[in-house]
């Protein structure tokens, strides 16, 4: 596993020890970062199941300014410290150990607002959709945030709900990756525009 694009290219990443913790593949990662990047200029990004932290890693390699990751795992949270380091990047990030309901109300607290955002949960969880509405809720995304759900390709998700609009879907396999965008807009209340029936 490494680091594919950007300032970081080539660098070695470690994966997690033992088989809780399910790396984005290379091949997945190449794809995804072409549909949503492949570069970007400044912005902030949140790696909420973080694992080894990849993505995140990632996306600043490829020029966003900062990164929150989050993980439960010490295990992960140590890995991810590693990594960072590795790729020369801990200067631009914060990773904390927390379960993602928590992290997203501590965050809010702090006022932090995302560009991007990595939601990648463990399998058996199904609550993608849960959390894109909390971030909602809690004011943590930008306008035109972009969040990139990766889940079992058994599984579905809705293609639209609330301000969440999908605008990619593929699959590799086992894995489905949906991107959807953020316009937070879409339930602002009608204007009354003064015209009557």
């Amino acid at each position: 596993m490494r680091v594919i694009s950007g300032s970081a290219r080539g660098r070695t990443l470690k994966a997690v020890p033992g088989m809780g913790t399910r790396p984005t593949t290379d091949k997945v990662k190449e794809a995804l970062f072409s549909m949503i990047g492949p570069y970007f200029d400044g912005g902030a990004v949140l790696d909420l199941f973080a694992g080894t932290g990849g993505l995140g890693i990632e996306a600043l390699s490829r020029g966003m300014d900062k990164a929150v990751f989050v993980d439960l795992e010490y295990k992960s949270i140590e890995i991810v410290r590693s990594n960072l380091k590795t790729a020369g990047l801990e200067d631009k990030a914060e990773v904390y150990k927390n379960d993602a309901e928590r992290a997203l109300k501590a965050l809010a607290k702090r006022e932090a607002t995302f560009d991007l955002v990595f939601l990648d949960p463990p399998y058996r969880l199904k609550h993608g959709d849960k959390l894109m509405e909390a971030m909602d809720h809690l004011n943590l995304l930008r306008p035109g945030a972009t969040i990139v759900m990766e889940y079992d390709s058994s599984f579905g998700y809705p293609d639209r709900f609330g301000p969440f609009t999908e605008v990619r879907k593929a699959q590799y396999g086992e894995t489905a990756v949906s991107i959807y965008n953020y316009d937070h807009q879409e339930t602002s209340p009608v204007q009354d525009t003064g015209k009557e029936d």
